[in-house]
């Protein structure tokens, strides 16, 4: 069976609050969000330029958890860009922590990370360079070694 589409789906501590900042960080809008009675929201889907992602407060009797505070999480949203910089500043103006400001990539890229009020990162980046896999690999290995290099 083939697949068609691949949705990231965030489970966020106040989800009406998560679209209100994707919408200033990333020019988010909502398509649409379903609550239930009390308030607490479901599933909400935004639009990010074209690509859907897909909200829902925590639902910790289902084991449906949002990520905790100053814990981290294991999973990176990559979100490609015209301006990474401008992107980032944008992102970090709207609530955003910087985690490593943009720099220029082996991999040809720019690009730099926040984590957003929720809880999650997002690497922001822009191509600055077309980098086939064995040169990519070659650079990826220099790095290796110059860390490895004493003083």
């Amino acid at each position: 069976m083939p697949i068609h589409e691949l949705f990231a789906y965030l489970c966020v501590a106040d989800t009406d609050a998560a679209i209100g900042f994707y919408a200033r960080a990333f020019g988010a809008t909502e398509k649409f969000r379903l609550t239930e009675p009390g308030g607490r929201i479901g599933h909400a889907e935004i639009d990010l330029d074209g690509h859907t992602v897909m909200l829902c407060d925590a639902f910790p009797e289902y084991g449906i958890r949002a990520p905790q505070p100053g814990v981290g999480t294991a999973v990176t949203l990559h979100l490609h860009v015209d301006d990474a910089d401008a992107a980032i500043a944008r992102a970090v103006a709207a609530g955003a922590t910087l985690e490593r400001p943009a720099s220029d990539a082996f991999y040809g890229e720019r690009s730099g990370s926040v984590v957003d009020p929720f809880g999650h990162r997002w690497l922001i980046g822009h191509s600055i360079e077309e980098v086939d896999p064995a040169e990519m690999q070659r650079r990826y290995d220099a790095l290796f070694a110059e860390a490895r290099e004493p003083g």
